[in-house]
């Protein structure tokens, strides 16, 4: 059968749902390993990220459903919330990629002095740090409680701009190159949908 047809469509459309799934899964892992590092508490945009991967896994098990069974109103709301989906995430991404070590710095500067004393321990204890970026060294040798107190220590706002650069880059480039993506999923979607499934009764057809 030719690559047009309705068999071709399906395992087309089918394959591309699988792809958005282990995406989804991507975006989830690398948004939840960058929130276990610590970056969460200066960049709240990684909380859009891990919204997006969960919102893209659903709707491609929704698809995934729609296109199994060539059911006509599943694939019609599939392809709106995934045409929905790529505006969100195309946003989303842009945002990652446009985020320079400025905003950043600004960012953690900004949530480090709502952070109780408590999390600020916590944190330099987990990451082996002092500080956020500027520390003195009575600072290091009598209030830090890390590891690394008695020797040169890094600061905790270097290494969550290390490790919040990396991460930026990952969900960006991933999240806007798959974008584009959902907009052949749309496509194929709304063209799966209006062939006629040679099995079933053609007066069924809508």
């Amino acid at each position: 059968m030719a690559c047009g047809g309705f068999t071709c469509s399906k395992n087309a459309l089918c394959s591309l749902n699988v792809v958005y799934m282990l995406v989804g899964l991507l975006l989830i892992g690398v948004a939840a390993w960058a929130k276990g590092f610590g970056i969460v508490f200066s960049i709240h945009i990684i909380g859009g990220v891990i919204a997006v991967g969960v919102f893209l896994l659903l709707i491609a098990i929704v698809g995934l459903i729609g296109a199994l069974n060539h059911h006509q109103v599943i694939l019609f709301f599939y392809m709106v919330i995934l045409l929905l989906v790529f505006l969100f995430q195309f946003g989303v991404s842009c945002s990652c990629l446009a985020m320079n070590r400025s905003q950043q710095v600004a960012l953690l500067n900004a949530t480090w002095k709502m952070l109780q004393n408590e999390t600020k321990v916590e944190l330099e204890k987990n990451l082996n740090c002092c500080g956020l970026l500027n520390i003195t060294a009575e600072y290091q040798h009598f209030t830090c409680q890390a590891q690394c107190r008695n020797y040169v220590c890094q600061t905790c706002g270097e290494k969550m701009l290390q490790h919040s650069a990396e991460a930026l880059k990952i969900l960006g480039g991933v999240g806007l190159f798959f974008s584009f993506t959902e907009i052949l999923g749309v496509w194929l979607a709304a063209r799966y949908r209006n062939q006629k499934d040679p099995r079933a009764n053609p007066s069924a057809f809508l």
